[in-house]
């Protein structure tokens, strides 16, 4: 069952026009920005990604990073990086699961998912299995904020008002990962994406990656 929040934003559907897009200034000093902090953070955050590793390592003897086709910017198709966090034959088990999704629309998410490894569950709680992913915004696939990146599957199921969440760069947090991540329906996480894309500004942007903190670490909605 999907959990009610009530300082969630509000959200209302609405369409994204030429206007909503044009904004050079934001995008090219975002870009500044993004690569900065990007950088900056793989040095700081070097240990816990070198920490992360033997763990993950040492649990099972797997891979340490997975990598997986996503739909970036105007469904242009990238590799995104995450710390291995499911057991190594976790994509053919999915079948198999699909019975039990908890999440509407085309997102698959369940609490509790077998396929989730001891280490899995303590780096997804605190979204470390995320961390690789500032190599995606080093290299310009992603950004610090923007929309989710989508699997190609999905997106195949998306409508056209849904495939609108396409049309900026995606990122590693936005409005769903700040207010209730995994507790959020399909439906809330579209309009939210809207909502972003419509008042994207520096000002949004600081706000969202504040709350997203606080989110990871009262650990809310992650599974």
């Amino acid at each position: 069952m999907i959990a009610q929040e009530t300082n969630r934003p509000k959200v209302k559907k609405s369409t994204i026009t030429s206007e909503d897009l044009h904004k050079p200034v934001y995008e090219f000093v975002k870009r500044i920005f993004d690569a900065i902090c990007s950088c900056l953070a793989l040095v700081v955050l070097s240990p816990v990604f070198l920490i992360t590793a033997i763990a993950v390592k040492a649990e099972d003897g797997g891979s340490v990073f997975y990598s997986q086709d996503r739909v970036g910017q105007d469904n242009e198709i990238f590799r995104m990086y995450k710390f291995r966090s499911m057991c190594p034959n976790a994509e053919e088990l999915q079948q198999e699961l699909m019975k039990y999704n908890e999440m509407d629309g085309p997102v698959f998410k369940i609490k509790k998912d077998p396929r989730i490894t001891k280490v899995g569950k303590f780096i997804r709680k605190y979204s470390i299995d995320e961390l690789p992913q500032l190599v995606n915004i080093l290299k310009g696939d992603m950004s610090i904020v923007g929309p989710r990146p989508p699997l190609p599957g999905e997106v195949e199921q998306y409508n056209e008002y849904q495939a609108q969440r396409l049309l900026i760069k995606p990122g590693l947090t936005c409005f769903w990962q700040a207010y209730g991540r995994s507790d959020l329906s399909f439906v809330d996480w579209v309009e939210m994406d809207m909502r972003y894309i419509k008042q994207r500004s520096f000002r949004l942007d600081a706000k969202l990656i504040v709350k997203t903190v606080f989110s990871v670490l009262f650990k809310r909605g992650a599974y």
